[in-house]
């Protein structure tokens, strides 16, 4: 059986000179690239269920650039003003640098950790006296409660996006092709 199409679970790349567009050219193969997960915002009425009021807060911890794009689209859509006194806490300089697509880097109180989220830990404990919000996914590493928990500062997570299945029925075709393709090599 020959294999025409492929499925990548991936973001199709930029580059011309890629290792799929060789393998295009050289199996004569179709590519089809569909993430098998993405992200949906939550919209304001569901943060306001939660009793999110963002004026309660003036710390932001930031674990991820989506995040960082959810907690500005929320506060958008809430017609709050995020004031030039908020606290930013990102886990790593990756999120601090996109968060100046929102805020004028130099001005702003950013607070900047290693890679992992518990490098913040010895920040959370200078600012203890901040109150805290946690804009999430609905799924959350264990780590990031524990942590804020044991430190014990005053902290709200906020579900801001949701981490939800894409729709692969248009490539049903294809799964069952590349389910094909993988047994043909024991796999």
């Amino acid at each position: 059986m020959k294999v025409k199409t492929i499925l990548v679970s991936q973001p199709e790349p930029k580059m011309e000179n890629s290792p799929y567009s060789k393998l295009i050219d050289k199996a004569k193969v179709k590519v089809d690239f569909r993430p098998f997960i993405h992200v949906e915002g939550v919209d304001a009425k569901s943060v306001r269920q939660q009793k999110i009021d963002l004026n309660n807060y003036t710390a932001i911890i930031l674990t991820s650039r989506n995040a960082v794009d959810h907690y500005f689209r929320i506060a958008e859509e809430m017609r709050f003003k995020v004031p030039d006194s908020m606290k930013y806490f990102c886990q790593s300089e990756a999120v601090a640098y996109y968060l100046q697509k929102y805020v004028v880097y130099r001005k702003r109180k950013i607070y900047v950790g290693k890679m992992n989220f518990a490098d913040l830990a010895a920040l959370f404990k200078k600012y203890k006296d901040e109150k805290f919000l946690l804009p999430s996914s609905d799924s959350l590493k264990s780590i990031v409660p524990e942590t804020l928990n044991k430190i014990g500062i005053d902290w709200t997570r906020g579900i801001f996006y949701k981490t939800v299945i894409s729709d692969l029925s248009r490539s049903s075709q294809c799964l069952l092709r590349c389910a094909c393709f993988l047994q043909s090599f024991g796999h």
